[in-house]
């Protein structure tokens, strides 16, 4: 592994752990001719997928693009990097489980809805509000009503 800092060719794994569930590892590298340290993660090759945009544009699923989302979604809560993380995760065995090369982005939507839920309502309610764009107060006032039906606010 490169060095980020100096470019040097051999870096040594100073420690290294489960992440994301279990889905990969994280490994603390130090550059011996820096001393720098940084992180990697070693996770296995997907499948590539294609997404299906609304307007019917196709692009190539990019997980970061999820935790951005989510990020945002949880700003000023209680979330943790390693939750976002995890759901990330969580949404790439999904798809990887689905078997499909295309996928629309309602159904990637709709995962990391199911998953933020559990998490943090706030959040489910703002990711919510972009994902399924909302117009108006009552489409706001649905969601929550759908939370308190369920027994969840």
């Amino acid at each position: 592994m490169k060095c980020p800092f100096c470019s040097n060719e051999e870096t040594k794994v100073v420690d290294s752990r489960p992440a994301d569930t279990d889905r990969s590892v994280r490994r603390r590298r130090e550059c011996p001719f820096c001393g720098a340290r940084f992180t990697t993660y070693e996770r296995y090759e997907m499948q590539p997928i294609m997404v299906v945009k609304r307007d019917g544009r196709r692009e190539i699923y990019n997980r970061d693009k999820i935790l951005r989302g989510l990020i945002k979604a949880c700003e000023k809560r209680n979330v943790t990097m390693e939750e976002l993380s995890d759901t990330v995760a969580d949404v790439d065995m999904q798809l990887q489980k689905t078997g499909k090369s295309e996928i629309s982005s309602e159904e990637i939507g709709k995962m990391t809805m199911d998953l933020l839920k559990k998490i943090d309502h706030v959040a489910y309610v703002r990711f919510a509000s972009v994902y399924r764009d909302f117009r108006d107060i009552d489409q706001f006032k649905d969601i929550i009503d759908e939370l308190r039906k369920g027994g969840e606010y």
